[in-house]
């Protein structure tokens, strides 16, 4: 019997994506698994129901969701929702853990298997799986497109018969996908653009697309790509750096965010006050509390003569598109454990482990249970891959830490405590370590552990260097 997928209809306010296209449903027919969506999911989307000629449209939430093994949804479920999941299957979609204790908790009590899709680990085999990156996209082009509408002025420079229209000069604040988007967006609509982002490595990519950077004199590289909390010292230097530049500024789009917290407070009502008189502000990040101190999310307000926006659930606003991106995500992440029209999931891949929620009726993720204060059903280390020695000749490396202390090897995806401590007992304390692995090291340690290529798998060496690089 194939493997029955359930696509449900979404109903949070404004949501008007869709979980699976026809095109990956075509696709995911020819995986083996059978299609149930609930009818009218994709309408919103520009998908009615004759165009998913693989999949069988139901009636109901209930007789979509009759005997499915998978439940695919883009918002987090509602409790009701989850109620009607059938118990001990697997859940795909977006989740937000850090603010729906109850939700995690109810998945893991009817012992539901959830990949949380903000979860996906940031490294490179993921990439095509990365959710929280294709929605951020749209969200990113479509607030440049707000910021446009709300100013007073054009933005592009104009020479007319009546005289030289000046370009809007524009700041993008963070500089990750929704920044960059954004700045691509602006400097297609011919404004002048700069863009403000306390990471490094941001100042080529920000280059690369005709902006220039503000230079803060703050590194604040964190893990995964994104930002790190600012210091209170840091604070303040970033937005002294920041606010010279605001008072010039026609409009402003700020993105910067942090997975699991609330967004950082970057534009003080001071620095509102000393805008000019007619810009905007759009934040990106209202969602999460806003970059800007005034920001009332889902509204828009004027303050002092500056008008700001806290636009919610941007993606939703150019659903076909953001659907077909986030269907497609699903059908990588999907392709990794649907093998021959069966359920095959392997735990101990990184990508799958990064995003493991709840599984076997308990939280999985251990951020997740420290953040929300949820106690496991079992220890990590009781759910955790065994580990084979073989009769291969122990390898080993450094006989104790220097300095006497060890780095967090945790911090590595694929590596969980008890792994971390086999490390130890194999000489590896610190991230340089593994940076400067050679191939001989690799296949030394793969052996000894029958690990089967899994340091090359979840790119331990990679993750390593980039640590090393960013402290």
């Amino acid at each position: 019997m194939p493997i029955k997928i359930a696509v449900l209809k979404e109903i949070a306010e404004g949501e008007r994506r869709v979980a699976i296209d026809p095109s990956v449903a075509e696709r995911l027919d020819k995986l083996g698994a059978s299609i149930s969506i609930q009818t009218q999911a994709g309408t919103a989307s520009g998908f009615p129901d004759e165009k998913y000629e693989k999949a069988q449209i139901a009636a109901s939430i209930k007789d979509t969701l009759q005997n499915a093994d998978i439940t695919l949804k883009v918002q987090p479920p509602t409790l009701a929702e989850v109620d009607d999941i059938p118990d001990g299957t697997l859940l795909i979609s977006f989740i937000q853990a850090h603010s729906n204790k109850a939700l995690v908790e109810r998945l893991a009590n009817k012992n539901i298997t959830t990949l949380a899709m903000e979860l996906v680990p940031r490294i490179t085999r993921a990439q095509a799986m990365d959710a929280l990156s294709s929605q951020a996209t749209v969200a990113g082009y479509k607030a440049t497109l707000i910021a446009a509408q709300l100013a007073p002025k054009l933005f592009p420079m104009l020479t007319t018969a009546a005289g030289t229209l000046r370009p809007a000069k524009v700041v993008i604040i963070g500089a990750g996908v929704a920044g960059l988007q954004a700045i691509a967006t602006a400097r297609r609509l011919g404004a002048q653009v700069e863009a403000y982002d306390i990471r490094p490595d941001a100042k080529e990519q920000v280059e690369s697309l005709g902006a220039k950077l503000i230079d803060t004199g703050v590194n604040a590289a964190g893990e995964g790509g994104y930002a790190r909390e600012l210091t209170d010292e840091e604070k303040q230097q970033q937005a002294e750096a920041l606010a010279k530049h605001l008072t010039k500024a026609d409009a402003v789009v700020s993105t910067a965010a942090i997975p699991g917290r609330p967004a950082p407070k970057i534009i003080t009502q001071s620095m509102v006050e000393a805008m000019p008189a007619g810009s905007v502000i759009v934040d990106l990040a209202a969602e999460t509390g806003g970059n800007c101190e005034l920001t009332q999310p889902g509204k828009t307000i004027e303050h002092a003569g500056v008008v700001i926006s806290g636009p919610l659930n941007l993606a939703s606003q150019a659903p076909l598109h953001a659907s077909e991106m986030y269907a497609k995500n699903l059908l990588n992440l999907l392709s990794l454990f649907i093998v021959d029209g069966e359920i095959n999931m392997d735990l101990e891949d990184a990508v799958i482990d990064g995003c493991l929620l709840t599984h076997q009726g308990h939280v999985h993720h251990e951020p997740t249970r420290t953040l929300l204060g949820i106690s496991p059903s079992a220890e990590k280390e009781d759910t955790a891959p065994v580990i084979e020695e073989t009769n291969v000749d122990q390898p080993m490396f450094l006989a104790q830490p220097e300095n006497g202390e060890a780095d967090d090897l945790k911090r590595i995806n694929g590596i969980g405590p008890v792994l971390e401590a086999k490390l130890h007992e194999l000489g590896i304390f610190h991230f340089k370590q593994i940076a400067e692995f050679t191939d001989e090291d690799i296949a030394r340690i793969d052996q000894f552990l029958n690990f089967k290529g899994r340091i090359q798998r979840e790119e331990w060496v990679s993750q390593a260097k980039k640590i090393v690089g960013d402290e």
